[in-house]
């Protein structure tokens, strides 16, 4: 099942600590972790995030919900050019996931 196929299906970016993570260290004293907010907080302006942020279980990444309709080609390519990932302090992974429930 795709996006194209059913607008019901998000590509959704989740994040992990990497390399250049310091274990321990809160998420917003990270080195690069500035860079990574600003990154996604354009996407947002841009209307192209829904919501997103740190899981709160330290040391364990988090999440990002992209609006429908946006193709799993462009969403890697964002969450690719994150500063955070190219500089390892995130990995990144893109999953299909559907919205079996949400509110009207």
């Amino acid at each position: 099942m795709t996006a194209a196929a059913n607008p019901d299906v998000r590509y959704i970016i989740l994040h992990k600590p990497g390399p250049a993570w310091q274990l321990g260290i809160d998420f917003r004293e990270q080195p690069g972790v500035r860079e990574h907010v600003e990154h996604y907080g354009a996407m947002q302006t841009r209307g192209l995030l829904e919501m997103g942020g740190p899981y709160l279980t330290p040391d364990s990444g988090g999440m990002m919900i992209p609006v429908s309709g946006i193709s799993e080609e462009e969403i890697r390519r964002i969450a690719e050019a994150d500063p955070a990932v190219r500089r390892g302090l995130l990995e990144v992974e893109v999953r299909p996931w559907y919205v079996a429930m949400k509110t009207a």
